[in-house]
């Protein structure tokens, strides 16, 4: 159906100020990489013909500067920017919006380019191999426009050490197929188990739970159909400087109107990233811990980068 191979789609446009900066280019790993060399540098191991980076256009130097000289000749490139005017389809975006209007309008910005199968990952998330090898393998055996596919990670492999955590748990029916994703908060470990709170009341969660860490694959018709879903959304919320538009809930809308089903795809990846200032030296101390254990390979020619 598809000629092309399936595409990686970096989402690398947040303003990230939760984290205090340019957290997308930053160094990590331990011979100086940014979080997102290992998620091409396994992208690439597993197949995918291209990688779609969505940044803003105000750092586009700055950002092509440190990823072009590792990665040109080893897989194609593609730049879209993310800007509060593009499919805005004549509305006048208020002056005070800064925020960019989230990961699905990020995703809309590529239509033009998007060519093949999907996946669409965070520049600053460390996913795994196993998970971009599953993910390739779902995207070119028979994807069809309309079933798509959500990497469930065990919850084991995405909690902290350092404190509680937000996951999503995904509830699938009968068929494998995604009927919900429900918020749990303030998870965290305790005597090698999980635990959230409801009510006030410790409820133990089962290690293995499978829970969305927002890897998701899609053919180009998804976000052809999330156009007028976006529309939508700017007519209910442009006022609201801080809405999103975001592909978690669009997928839920998908599901939920009957006009698509994402199932999930399993793996058993360890998963970590950045949201935080306090998280840097947690995630380079994971990096340099698999380094440690022999998990490196030689990247692009320079630098290591874990499998």
């Amino acid at each position: 159906m598809f000629k092309s191979k399936p595409s990686l789609v970096i989402l690398a446009a947040g303003m990230a100020s939760r984290y205090g900066g340019n957290k997308q280019i930053e160094s990590f790993g331990p011979s100086g990489e940014t979080i997102m060399e290992y998620s091409i540098y396994d992208a690439i191991k597993a197949g995918y013909g291209k990688v779609i980076f969505i940044i803003r256009e105000e750092f586009s130097d700055s950002f092509k500067a440190a990823i072009e000289p590792k990665l040109k000749g080893k897989i194609e490139l593609e730049y879209v920017y993310q800007s509060l005017d593009k499919y805005s389809g004549g509305r006048a975006i208020p002056q005070a919006r800064v925020k960019p209007f989230g990961t699905q309008h990020a995703l809309l910005c590529c239509k033009d380019v998007l060519d093949a199968p999907f996946s669409v990952i965070n520049a600053d998330d460390f996913y795994g191999f196993d998970a971009f090898k599953q993910s390739f393998d779902f995207l070119s055996n028979g994807i069809e426009d309309g079933k798509y596919a959500c990497v469930g990670y065990e919850l084991k492999n995405t909690l902290s050490d350092n404190g509680s955590v937000t996951r999503g748990e995904i509830n699938v029916n009968a068929d494998g197929n995604i009927i919900g994703i429900t918020e749990r908060k303030e998870i965290y470990k305790k005597d090698g188990k999980a635990f959230t709170k409801i009510a006030g009341a410790d409820l133990e969660l089962a290690l293995d739970t499978k829970v969305s860490m927002n890897f998701f694959c899609f053919t180009p018709a998804f976000v052809n159909w999330s156009e007028l879903e976006y529309y939508k959304f700017l007519d209910a919320n442009l006022d609201d400087l801080k809405a999103e538009f975001l592909i978690p809930e669009v997928t839920d809308t998908l599901i939920n109107s009957g006009k698509g089903a994402v199932k999930v795809i399993p793996t058993e990846a360890r998963w970590f990233g950045v949201t935080f200032k306090e998280d840097a030296p947690i995630v380079k101390a994971q990096l340099q811990k698999l380094s440690d254990q022999g998990f490196t390979l030689q990247i692009y020619g320079s630098g290591k980068c874990s499998r």
